[in-house]
């Protein structure tokens, strides 16, 4: 098997993926983002690129594989109909989580680590749970809830397109951000923010998750830059300093499955 400093599955051949999960580790990351507009300062490939770096960044601490990406994904509601924005139907993208998880189990992966960059929790929990009636070991997490900064690196929570993202993206692939159109955006909630628990944001009693509510306008009607937040706070050192925590605690987390699970052991899901 050829050294490298982190494996794709796709960049591999069918025997060294079985003699990974055999010898090396038989956890599998499945990174996640979207194909969604960014505002004038980003690709609308963010959080997919966002997915792949953190996923490589935590495979290079702990040799496990990385399953093939995913370039699109779903959406809440509001982000449909937003120019430069592709959104997968619900059924589609749970299906497609289930089938590529069910299929990489086949050559012996036993734990799977879905990793989020995209807010699509609407999607990734049916998975999990439709993955778990079937036996198969999943945990689901998106980095900025996972992370839980809660305005400690960050001036502000995690919106969409802004300071975080744009941090991240100076951070892993600044070839991409053009700071000079960085800008402030908009986007105002139906009810009042004190509600609504933000990206990262520790959570208040009182306080829904932002994705349990149909809370917002259509961002193809409210939006003038696509940014909600501001981008110009982002920093290279705020992106280094976000990922860095959230990679570290996603090495936590595989370590103590690791401990718990050696290879070959599959949990009792079913």
């Amino acid at each position: 098997m050829t050294t490298r400093k982190y494996y794709w599955w796709h960049e591999m051949t069918g025997p060294e993926v079985i003699d990974f999960a055999k010898t090396k580790s038989d956890i599998a990351i499945l990174p996640i983002g979207a194909i969604e507009q960014h505002g004038p300062h980003a690709p609308n490939g963010v959080d997919a690129f966002n997915a792949r770096g953190i996923a490589e960044l935590v495979a290079k601490k702990t040799d496990v594989m990385l399953l093939p990406w995913f370039f699109y994904g779903s959406h809440p509601y509001h982000h449909h109909y937003m120019p430069g924005t592709i959104p997968l139907s619900y059924d589609t993208h749970i299906a497609m989580l289930v089938d590529v998880i069910k299929g990489a189990s086949v050559t012996g992966y036993n734990k799977f680590i879905i990793l989020s960059a995209h807010g699509q929790v609407s999607t990734t929990l049916v998975a999990v749970h439709k993955l778990g009636l079937e036996g198969h070991f999943t945990l689901s997490l998106h980095w900025y809830d996972f992370l839980r900064d809660n305005k400690d690196a960050l001036i502000d929570y995690m919106w969409h397109a802004e300071e975080a993202e744009t941090s991240m993206g100076l951070y892993l692939y600044p070839e991409y951000i053009d700071m000079s159109k960085a800008d402030a955006g908009g986007g105002e909630p139906l009810v009042d923010r004190k509600f609504i628990i933000a990206p990262g944001q520790m959570p208040k009693p009182g306080m829904m998750y932002h994705f349990e509510g149909t809370f917002a306008r259509p961002e193809y009607k409210e939006l003038k830059n696509g940014i909600i937040g501001d981008a110009r706070n982002a920093t290279l050192e705020k992106g280094e300093k976000i990922t860095t925590r959230t990679v570290d605690h996603i090495v936590a987390l595989i370590e103590d499955i690791k401990m718990r699970w050696p290879i070959g052991v599959k949990p009792p899901v079913k």
